[in-house]
Order: C-alpha cells, then sequence, then structure tokens
C-alpha cells in the first residue's frame, strides 16, 4: 500500500504530534510521518520526533527578512521531503493565504472549540465564560480565514461548572489525540471528499476496517 507522505508543523510540546505518529506506526495506517518541522528550535516536539527516528528541521522566523521567505523555505523543505500532506499541530504562526492556497486540501489544522464559535486564541477561556455545556475539538481543512475551512471530524466533552481552563483543556486534548488521527486517516485513505464547504466521507468498500481511531494511544 502506497501511504501518504506527511508532515507536522509544531512550535511546543507536540502532543498531537505523538498521537500522529503513534497512529502511523501502523503499517496499515494510510499516511506515513516523514517530516516534523518546527519554528521553534526549543520544541519539546522535536526530540519526541527524534525519538522515533523521524527527521526533523528548525526554520525559524526570526531568520528571515518577512513572512514570505520564511514559508518560501518552509516550501522548500516540503518540496524536498516529496511532502503530500501537511497536518497544523500547534504551529503558532499564521500562514499566508498564498500558502494556505498552494496547499489547498492538502493542510489539515486541529483546533480546541466545536468550531465555529470561539475561533482564534484562548477558546477554553471564553468556552467557560459562555457558560458552555458541551466544548471540544474540530479538525478541518485550512482556509486563509483563521479557524476556518470544511470540517472534517469534531469531538464534544462535558464542560463542568467547576472546570478551571486547565481541567478543561486536558479533557479537550484526549479528545484531539483521538479525532486527529482519524481525521488524518479519512484524508489519506483518499476517501474524503469537498462538496462547497463540506466534507464528504465515503465509507469503506470493506466495512470491517471502517474504523480509523487507533485505541490506547500512548501519548507522553
Amino acid at each position: 500500500m502506497s501511504r501518504t507522505r506527511t508532515a507536522i508543523l509544531i512550535s511546543g510540546r507536540g502532543s498531537n504530534m505523538a498521537a500522529l505518529i503513534a497512529a502511523a506506526t501502523d503499517p496499515s495506517f494510510p499516511a506515513e510521518i516523514v517530516l516534523v518541522l518546527s519554528d521553534n528550535p526549543d520544541a519539546e516536539g522535536l526530540e519526541k520526533a527524534g525519538q522515533v527516528g523521524i527527521g526533523s528541521t528548525v526554520i525559524e522566523r526570526s531568520e528571515f527578512a518577512n513572512r514570505e521567505v520564511f514559508e518560501t523555505a518552509i516550501q522548500q523543505r516540503l518540496e524536498e521531503a516529496r511532502v503530500e500532506l501537511v497536518c497544523l499541530a500547534g504551529f503558532m504562526r499564521v500562514l499566508s493565504a498564498e500558502f494556505v492556497d498552494a496547499w489547498h486540501d492538502r493542510l489539515l489544522n486541529i483546533h480546541p472549540s466545536i468550531l465555529p464559535v470561539f475561533r482564534g486564541l484562548d477558546a477554553h477561556e471564553r468556552a467557560l465564560a459562555a457558560g458552555v455545556r458541551l466544548h471540544g475539538c474540530t479538525v478541518h481543512f485550512v482556509r486563509p480565514e483563521i479557524d476556518s475551512g470544511p470540517i472534517i471530524a469534531q469531538a464534544a466533552v462535558p464542560a463542568f461548572g467547576d472546570d478551571s481552563v486547565d481541567t478543561l483543556a486536558a479533557r479537550v486534548l484526549e479528545a484531539e489525540h483521538q479525532i486527529y488521527p482519524m481525521a488524518v486517516g479519512l484524508v489519506a485513505s483518499k476517501r474524503v471528499r469537498i462538496d462547497g464547504d463540506k466534507v464528504i466521507i465515503e465509507r469503506a468498500s470493506d466495512q470491517g476496517s471502517d474504523r480509523l481511531i487507533v485505541p490506547d494511544i500512548d501519548v507522553v
């Protein structure tokens, strides 16, 4: 089976990166993680990637005159690695419309809310302030507008009255570690098509293999 060559862009600890890597250790998983790229040389995720033998690259924004040349360097590295699919996993840079358009329908992101609510930063704080009873996370195709694009997968978790930002964030993160591998598996297996702004998921021909969430992912 030809696996989709996938890169993960990070800026920090890389827990969602670790979940994707764990899923991809199964040879039947349709995506192969071939590159981890960070804009932060101190990102914890770089060490995690190295521990499992995945090549990593650091491209610091401060080393480039502007965003255009910074993104050109990222694009060149992705091309060198023959990347077909890019996953943002805590990458703390807003990408230009030109970069996003170059990876149209091949660039995924995970956001800690049930989009379209609570776009942008501080989603957990705003969810608690709004008194919601359900919170969650979303995997979506990236579009130039921040935290927008066709939705591939979502998960909901309860929000309790005595939750802190940390307790709610931890509950959402567990859900993120489940749905991101599932969504990447769907896209990499070519079971996703986009109709307007909506994602249509094709059923697997072998119904016995329709489950794509990998249970008991060990993420540290």
